[in-house]
């Protein structure tokens, strides 16, 4: 495995399992999370190479996260991922500097393009 640490935040846990199963299997370290506060109030928090966010969690969406931890100058490379894609969201959140904006179900290939981007290159690429 991979020593980069790829962060799952997801309030749905079969969404979230699945999307840990895939992450390692493209053979990269995930730690899970059900929530943006338990993501937050993690050891993993400063140790998170990348983050894979679902949009739509009560409390903090994957949005919000991303925002709070920009403002707290923790510039995490976060893909957002979504059941519910929406043109004018994912746009608005590409420009705000999110690395990627996916629909479940997720694409094995387009996550690990999506991953290994922002490992490589952490502000550029966005999908």
């Amino acid at each position: 495995m991979s020593a980069n640490l790829i962060s799952i935040v997801d309030d749905d846990e079969v969404a979230r399992e699945a999307v840990v199963g895939l992450v390692r299997a493209l053979g990269f370290t995930a730690a899970a999370f059900r929530g943006a506060a338990e993501f937050l109030n993690s050891d993993c928090l400063l140790r998170t190479d990348c983050l894979i966010a679902d949009m739509q969690m009560p409390g903090m969406t994957g949005f919000q996260l991303y925002r709070h931890l920009v403002a707290a100058g923790q510039s995490i490379p976060t893909i957002l991922v979504t059941a519910y894609p929406d043109e004018a969201v994912r746009a608005f959140a590409l420009s705000a500097g999110v690395r990627c904006y996916l629909a479940k179900p997720l694409e094995p290939d387009a996550l690990l393009g999506c991953i290994r981007s922002a490992l490589v290159n952490p502000t550029e690429g966005r999908i």
